[in-house]
């Protein structure tokens, strides 16, 4: 089993203050580091938030098929609404155990915004994967499902501003060459229509599938180590920061964590939503239980550390974690790395029940005309384009 690795952690108040040393930002995102940065103090509403979302989680991956095909968009090449059996691993078997939601957090920026803005090289016909508009579960589906994702995403991306702006007191303060003046990366990301949030639902596995896949995450890099990542290969993001909430996990096999049982409450909401012009009856979902931690001590989140070291790095659960992506890479010369990462699945033959993983990832990238690459000029929208490209299968 591999290490468990502490990240460096700072308080959200420290971040208000401004109060980070470059020492410390150093030792999270610089070339040695592991590329994680944990913030404590998070405001009292995210728990709530988190637990909400992560149960919501559960309870859209249990739909019946017939609605969830609804929420697909193959144009988008899945990078926008739902998808299920759409990516391949390493080994080429189909991945059938992660469930997947994106969706565009432009809402961030302006609430009647449901995709990223436009620029005259990328428009809705040359790049849907991020300008095709959000696809929604409709309220009688899953009520409560939507506010409940846009809220907890903007807690995240608020506090990712408050990460992006130390880091720009950093490359002041190293005077990284050509790095713009002015709160750059602060203004990347408060002000980027492209940030996407993908909420993920593990699928319980079954024992005779062992060992548990490896899930995929965002965007693609190498790996060579069969004993750490052989299912697919370790990816890196392609934005800025990365905002990560601690999963949750849930035993499906219990009544009360069981997201089918309230299937028919659904169903029958959303039948009374046809035949009434009134508000569904059913207002929000209720949480699921969550386990107070994951009965495979092994899954979880997995970090190559620049040493070529394979480590476990452990979110807590008040807390947001913040990786870095190739985009940041780039905006800071290489002062910052981007992460390469894995997540593991629990496995079945340590749960007693059935047990799920659920989490949520938000990716703070540039606007599409934003440049990544300052000497050479190259906008996040062409960078992305490449990196989709790569990344899909026609």
């Amino acid at each position: 089993m591999a290490p468990i690795a502490q990240a460096v952690t700072v308080s959200l108040e420290d971040l208000k203050n401004g109060s980070v040393p470059s020492e410390t930002l150093h030792e999270a995102f610089g070339p040695d580091s592991l590329g994680i940065l944990i913030v404590k103090d998070v405001p009292p509403e995210f728990d709530r938030l988190r637990h909400h979302l992560l149960s919501y989680s559960s309870y859209l991956g249990n739909l019946p098929k017939s609605q969830l095909d609804k929420l697909e968009n193959p144009e988008a090449k899945y990078l926008n609404g739902w998808s299920l059996g759409k990516e391949t691993l390493k080994n080429g078997q189909i991945d059938t155990l992660k469930g997947s939601f994106y969706a565009n957090c432009a809402f961030y920026v302006d609430p009647t915004l449901s995709c990223a803005v436009p620029t005259e090289q990328f428009s809705p016909a040359n790049f849907p994967e991020y300008l095709s508009p959000n696809i929604w579960p409709d309220e009688a589906t899953l009520p409560g499902f939507q506010d409940t994702f846009e809220s907890l995403c903007r807690l995240i991306i608020d506090v990712a501003v408050l990460v992006a702006r130390a880091c720009d007191r950093f490359a002041e303060q190293e005077d990284i060459p050509d790095y713009p003046t002015g709160g750059y990366l602060q203004r990347v990301v408060s002000t980027s229509t492209t940030t996407k949030a993908r909420l993920l639902h593990y699928y319980p596995s079954d024992p005779t599938d062992e060992p548990a896949p490896v899930a995929m995450a965002d965007a693609v890099a190498n790996s060579n180590d069969p004993d750490e990542d052989d299912w697919c290969a370790t990816h890196l993001d392609h934005g800025c920061l990365t905002g990560l909430t601690s999963a949750m996990f849930v035993d499906e096999s219990q009544p009360e964590s069981n997201p089918t049982v309230a299937l028919p409450e659904i169903e029958s909401a959303a039948a009374e939503a046809e035949t009434s012009t009134e508000q569904p009856s059913v207002s929000h979902l209720s949480p699921l239980p969550e386990l107070d931690s994951s009965p495979d001590p092994a899954a979880g989140l997995y970090i190559k550390s620049r040493a070529g070291q394979t480590v476990q790095v452990r979110i807590p659960r008040g807390c947001v974690a913040f990786q870095t992506g190739e985009a940041l890479e780039r905006i800071t010369r290489g002062r910052f790395k981007a992460v390469p990462h894995f997540v593991r699945g629990a496995r079945a033959a340590l749960s007693e029940g059935r047990v799920a993983r659920n989490t949520l990832a938000v990716f703070t990238q540039p606007n599409l005309g934003d440049e990544v690459d300052l000497r050479e000029h190259i906008t996040f929208g062409e960078f992305a384009r490449g990196i989709v490209a790569k990344n899909t299968v026609s």
